[in-house]
Formats: structure tokens, C-alpha cells, sequence
């Protein structure tokens, strides 16, 4: 198995990051070669000045293996994150790493974060097809809040998940 170690992105990392994002979202057909979202995918520098981009790195040979972009309310990067959520954006995986738990550490991450944050709950919009992506999630407690189902465009349709976060020490009880 894979040891995996989650760290922040640095600079130097941007390339593969790029590379292995396109590459993934091509695997799971959620873009085709040459869509405009190719660039959006790609322009990891953009993304990560809104918030933090973390990675995946196989601990033996310290290769990159996936990345995901954690945000706060008011993000440009933000689709859902209303207060007291935190969301996460472009989880990728390395089509060469999947299945070996590279996706569900940087979910595990990016609730870490969320908790570190002071966030209530996470959310995230996962595209209607994408099955794999649903179970992850679910495993992890997401549910669906279709309510906040959204389209960016025709034909590209969103689910949002959402993810309460246990209560910690000193909060308001949950109403």
C-alpha cells in the first residue's frame, strides 16, 4: 500500500499539479481534450491564491499522486460555502494512483482544515455522473442537498454535498 503524506503546494509543484488535474478530470470524462475548462484546470497558480491547495506525495519516492484546493466563504473559488462552511475544488487524483487512497486522504485533509477553521460543515459540488466520486463521499457522511443542486452551463450538471462537522469543546449546541 501507499503511504501518503498531505502538505501544502509550493510553487514548484504547480506544474505537475496541472498536469496530473487535467489528466484525472480527462479520465473521469469530465472534460474533453480541448475544453475551455482545460485552462481553468490547469491554472493552478490562480487557484492556489484562493486558498489553500494541498497535495498528496507517495512518502518513498515523494512523487505527487493528487491535489485539492480548500476554501473558505467568500472565495472566489467558493461555489456553496455559505458561513460556517468550508468547501473543497478540484480534488484530482493521478489516474496511474487511483484506487489506492490518495482521494480519501485529501478529504480526510480537507476536514482536518475545516474542523482547524472553525467550520460547522463542508460542502461540495460533485458533477451528476460521477459515481466514484458519490461513494467517496458518502463514506465519509456527505449527503446530498439537492436545494443546492446548481448548472453552470447546459448540460453540466452540479450536485451539492454537504458534510455537518462534529460539534467540538466551547460550541453553541446545533439547532
Amino acid at each position: 500500500m501507499t503511504r501518503i503524506a498531505i502538505r501544502s503546494a509550493v510553487p514548484a509543484d504547480y506544474p505537475v499539479i496541472a498536469q496530473l488535474t487535467v489528466a484525472a478530470y480527462r479520465h473521469d470524462w469530465q472534460v474533453t481534450p480541448g475544453h475551455p475548462y482545460e485552462r481553468v484546470l490547469a491554472n493552478v497558480a490562480d487557484r492556489a491564491t484562493a486558498g489553500e491547495l494541498l497535495v498528496a506525495e507517495d512518502q518513498q519516492t515523494g512523487r505527487i499522486l493528487g491535489s485539492v484546493l480548500f476554501v473558505l466563504p467568500g472565495s472566489r473559488y467558493a461555489e456553496l460555502a455559505g458561513p460556517g462552511e468550508g468547501e473543497f475544488r478540484t480534488l484530482a487524483v493521478d489516474p496511474a494512483a487511483q484506487r489506492r487512497g490518495v482521494g480519501r486522504a485529501l478529504v480526510q485533509a480537507v476536514l482536518d482544515r475545516a474542523v482547524a477553521h472553525g467550520c460547522k460543515a463542508v460542502v461540495i459540488s460533485v458533477r451528476d455522473f460521477a459515481t466514484a466520486a458519490h461513494r467517496l463521499y458518502e463514506t465519509f457522511g456527505f449527503v446530498r442537498t439537492p436545494e443546492r443542486d446548481w448548472s453552470p452551463r447546459r448540460g453540466i450538471n452540479l450536485w451539492a454535498l454537504r458534510l455537518d462537522l462534529p460539534a467540538t469543546a466551547g460550541d453553541e449546541p446545533r439547532r
